[in-house]
């Protein structure tokens, strides 16, 4: 369990705030604290070998970390651009090879970390290196530096959201309604941004992970399918619902009927034996990713039926927007 100082002066401090908290300090926090050590493990491996059959465990561990937290789209994520230079995905463009091949062929001195910093966020993050690490054609040119930049740079990014969170944003939620504070006027509005990013997170399953690949039944696109390289399109589903279940106990343990209907999704989820969603391409494949996306879809209408009511709170803006 991670609290530092500020997150037990709190609780001391306000009962009423008890829901934010235990998400603050039992669930983003931790999951922060994860991604930022699987990225520092990734980057320190990728320092060691450049070989992607030995680097593939530590990216997908770093992945999985970032699974935990990636429905929470607001605070540090949403500065700078971090958010998606450390997923840039969808990219029907393209647009993350053209930037790496450039990457690859241009001026060496890009891959210096202040440089490479400002560089494309589509040639960037885990979506960056998979496709380094899994790659569907031939690269140019040695990719090993190119690896050691990507790798070291999603390291400085998760540092900087665990950072982030628990140096500034996590003490402002928490301060929500208390003098001095402009960005949280009450504290229904810390329990609002948190709700929301339950809703939000389970309506880009349903729509992104699971739509894109879906497509329609005429034309079916499991080719759209998230993190198919690597073999993870299924496995992200699951681990963001459980990441979304945790959150969803941590907000208010009582609300039973949400959890129920996620625990259903999950289960869905573990029991499809198809992990890159090539099955969206038949009949009988695709009514079974159907089925999942209408659990998640019954998740997301239980949680606003019967969480926010709980937390006195609507959804408010969409998460996914900005706010």
């Amino acid at each position: 369990m991670f609290r530092p100082l500020f997150l037990i002066a709190s609780l001391a401090a306000s009962a009423a705030m008890a829901d934010v908290a235990e998400v603050v300090g039992d669930h983003i926090l931790p999951r922060h604290q994860a991604f930022a050590q699987a990225a520092e493990d990734l980057a320190d491996a990728a320092e060691e070998s450049c070989d992607p059959r030995e680097l593939a465990p530590a990216f997908q561990s770093a992945y999985d970390g970032w699974m935990g937290i990636q429905h929470i789209r607001v605070g540090p994520v949403e500065e700078e651009g971090r958010g998606l230079a450390i997923s840039f995905w969808p990219d029907p463009k393209a647009m993350g090879e053209r930037a790496q091949r450039d990457l690859l062929q241009g001026d060496a001195s890009r891959l210096q970390p202040d440089s490479f910093a400002q560089q494309s966020v589509a040639a960037r993050g885990l979506t960056g290196l998979e496709r380094l690490l899994y790659p569907t054609q031939p690269w140019p040119s040695d990719t090993c530096p190119l690896i050691r930049a990507t790798a070291s740079d999603l390291a400085r990014l998760a540092d900087e959201l665990r950072n982030g969170w628990a140096d500034g944003f996590g003490p402002l939620l928490l301060s929500a309604g208390e003098t001095g504070n402009t960005r949280f006027l009450s504290q229904a509005e810390a329990r609002q941004l948190l709700f929301t990013q339950v809703v939000t997170g389970l309506e880009y399953i349903k729509d992104q992970r699971l739509g894109r690949p879906l497509g329609s039944f005429d034309r079916p696109r499991p080719e759209r399918a998230e993190a198919i390289a690597s073999g993870r399109s299924l496995r992200n589903v699951a681990l963001s619902l459980q990441a979304i279940r945790e959150m969803v106990a941590a907000l208010s343990g009582d609300a039973t009927r949400t959890l129920a209907e996620l625990d259903r999704a999950i289960e869905l989820a573990e029991a499809l034996a198809d992990p890159v969603l090539a099955g969206t391409a038949t009949p009988q494949g695709r009514l079974k990713v159907e089925i999942l996306q209408q659990a998640v879809d019954a998740a997301r209408q239980e949680a606003l039926a019967e969480l926010g009511p709980a937390l006195g709170v609507t959804t408010g803006f969409n998460a996914m927007d900005g706010d």
